[in-house]
């Protein structure tokens, strides 16, 4: 039997928490995307090959940080079979040290994808879900969607969605048929009202809706935003100023990597020289207090 998913991650040892870590192959060499999309995705972002989850793991362990990794779900969408979310939570579990695992469900097949999310939170352990609407091909705001945000609620954990534009199709004809407008996070704010239990993580800086997800933020409390999938030093102005000052409390470092490498986001974020306080609850305290890990400070 799989071992199930269990964090051993002492936070206290930890300089970050990256909680936006693609898993982009799996250990037999099967991958995320077709391989159309994955080469799209590599140019728009300049990025290398996807390291295995263990090299993940031990690239981590020696940056003391911890990472949120997951993949996702597109088979609809994509006509491309996904990784599974099980076998990234058990090889998460050879790693308890340092990852953190979130599942991926396809939220078009409905009834399954609900019992797959109970599934794999349950059996597997997952922390969370990572949910991308223009790659997942659904708009998250239709009520057709609302039992698994249900679901996810009653299970208690957050949801890392996708919003803004996506490399993800970049400068292939027709996007691959892709939907930016499925990323919009105003489609999330009907989801934010709907559900004000669960925690909802808008993933990247929202270009070009900046500002209806920094709304969205402050003016529901369960709404975060991550900072991954940009070098720190393209932020918008006004990005840098809420996690400075008025959503320094809900948001949350990530990288993106493979895409972003998590050390070059560092080197870039350290140039806006924020208050040491404000600085550790944007890499690292934010993310444990969402995550459910103790943290000693």
């Amino acid at each position: 039997m799989t071992e199930r998913y269990e964090s051993d991650i002492d936070v206290a040892a930890l300089d970050a928490i990256d909680v936006h870590v693609h898993i982009e192959v799996d250990a037999a060499g099967n991958t995320s995307l077709p391989p159309v999309l994955a080469e799209a995705a590599s140019k728009y972002f300049s990025a290398g090959g996807a390291p295995t989850i263990d090299g993940i793991a031990d690239m981590y362990r020696g940056l003391r940080m911890a990472a949120v990794v997951f993949t996702v779900d597109a088979t609809t969408q994509l006509g491309h079979p996904a990784l599974s979310s099980a076998e990234i939570a058990a090889a998460a579990a050879r790693h308890r040290d340092v990852l953190i695992p979130f599942g991926s469900v396809d939220p078009r097949t409905g009834a399954r994808a609900i019992e797959q999310a109970t599934r794999l939170v349950e059996e597997s352990g997952v922390r969370g879900f990572k949910l991308h609407p223009t790659v997942q091909g659904f708009d998250p705001s239709s009520e057709e969607y609302f039992p698994l945000y249900a679901e996810f609620d009653r299970l208690g954990v957050p949801i890392l969605v996708h919003t803004g534009q996506t490399g993800i199709g970049a400068a292939v004809p027709g996007g691959h048929g892709l939907r930016l407008r499925y990323s919009n996070p105003m489609l999330l704010d009907e989801v934010a009202a709907e559900f004000p239990g669960l925690q909802i993580v808008f993933a990247h800086p929202s270009v070009p809706w900046q500002d209806e997800a920094l709304s969205i933020a402050t003016h529901k409390s369960n709404v975060w935003i991550d900072l991954s999938g940009w070098s720190p030093k393209y932020f918008p102005e006004q990005l840098v100023r809420a996690a400075r000052s008025y959503l320094q409390d809900r948001v949350l470092f990530g990288s993106d990597f493979p895409m972003i490498d998590p050390v070059r986001w560092m080197r870039d974020f350290a140039a806006y020289e924020i208050d040491d306080a404000v600085h550790r609850k944007l890499v690292l305290s934010n993310a444990a207090r969402l995550l459910g890990l103790d943290d000693p400070h």
